[in-house]
């Protein structure tokens, strides 16, 4: 993730420098007042907290070398929720403790204080505070947050946290999904998810916590012209009547014909994903059992884009793509949706 380091003396510069060789990170990439970015080549500033916002808004992570009470005061004005709000660690300026703050499990403040504890050595503690990395049981968001999982609903993932550390929480999984044996400690294998259990899947039916794997490649075909706003209903209906939840999308693939296609890259900028393109040999080499069009094949050279599509864009080093929804048409565009191999680990 992108990553700021922010200090305030000779010694937070120097342990900067280090960071920055042990991680790949910049000089540019380390902020502080003009007394100091002017003695090492860091990015220079007035004053710090002006442009916390900026910083804020601009990286994954702000790693502050200095004092606490810095740190809270400079991003305090700036606090969103713990879906937005980026990780925030702080280390004292001799490298002692490494301290997650804010956004320790979605954010992967956490795992980063971990990180930089073991790489910096000589002793250097990681004081995670979080609750149930206290305890030592499960974590969802954090898990979540590792495993690229979207999370149905935090005021659910409060809900199941607060269980765990009482109790083992029931967890489940979608058909094509093995639990491993043995689970974390704070799950226990389930039969429903309960009300307050934990799911991973994509069905959308599913009761308590779901956590979604963002594992699914949408394939897409239209006519030209095809306005954005057509083709996000014909998948909002197409998702809706098979039961997956859209956020269970990472990509989106067509047939490069489509390319300077203006509603389909729309649509692509709209929901937050890449599009990746094939032509129609690539399209026409993918295996499998496919809805053929004779006409669509005598347009664009393959006579189904949306499957074999969603198939190929799917495919991985281990396993080829799983259709999970067949050709849809709808309102001039024909959707298919494949999942790629993808296993829950622990």
């Amino acid at each position: 993730m992108k990553t700021a380091l922010i200090c305030f003396s000779d010694a937070g510069s120097a342990l900067a420098i280090k960071l920055c060789s042990l991680f790949g990170w910049r000089k540019e990439d380390v902020h502080s007042i003009v007394k100091f970015a002017d003695k090492y080549g860091f990015t220079a500033h007035e004053k710090i907290a002006a442009d916390m916002g900026e910083l804020f808004r601009a990286n994954g992570a702000l790693v502050f070398i200095g004092a606490c009470g810095i740190a809270v005061r400079d991003i305090a004005p700036h606090l969103k929720s713990k879906t937005e709000d980026p990780a925030v660690l702080v280390i004292d300026d001799r490298g002692r403790y490494v301290i997650p703050i804010l956004s320790g499990h979605i954010g992967g403040a956490n795992a980063l204080a971990k990180e930089i504890a073991d790489k910096l050595g000589g002793g250097a503690i990681p004081v995670v505070t979080t609750a149930t990395d206290g305890a030592g049981r499960f974590s969802c968001d954090a898990w979540a947050a590792t495993h690229n999982c979207a999370i149905s609903s935090m005021t659910a993932a409060k809900e199941v946290s607060a269980r765990i550390l009482t109790e083992d929480v029931p967890i489940t999984a979608e058909a094509a999904f093995a639990l491993p044996d043995p689970l974390p400690s704070g799950l226990i294998p389930g039969k429903d998810g309960g009300g307050a259990g934990i799911y991973i899947g994509t069905e959308t039916a599913r009761k308590g916590l779901r956590l979604i794997p963002r594992i699914l490649t949408l394939g897409i075909g239209c006519r030209r012209g095809t306005p954005a706003e057509a083709i996000a209903e014909a998948v909002r209906e197409t998702f809706v009547e098979a039961g997956i939840d859209p956020v269970s999308v990472e990509r989106i693939a067509s047939i490069d014909v489509k390319r300077d296609e203006a509603g389909l890259v729309e649509y692509a900028l709209r929901i937050g994903v890449p599009l990746r393109f094939y032509t129609a040999d690539e399209l026409n080499a993918v295996e499998g059992s496919f809805q053929e069009s004779e006409f669509v094949k005598k347009t664009v050279g393959v006579g189904n884009v949306c499957e074999r599509a969603a198939v190929l864009g799917s495919t991985n080093e281990t396993a080829a793509g799983r259709l999970v929804i067949g050709k849809t048409a709808k309102y001039g565009v024909t959707v298919a949706a494949a999942a790629r191999d993808w296993r829950i680990e622990f």
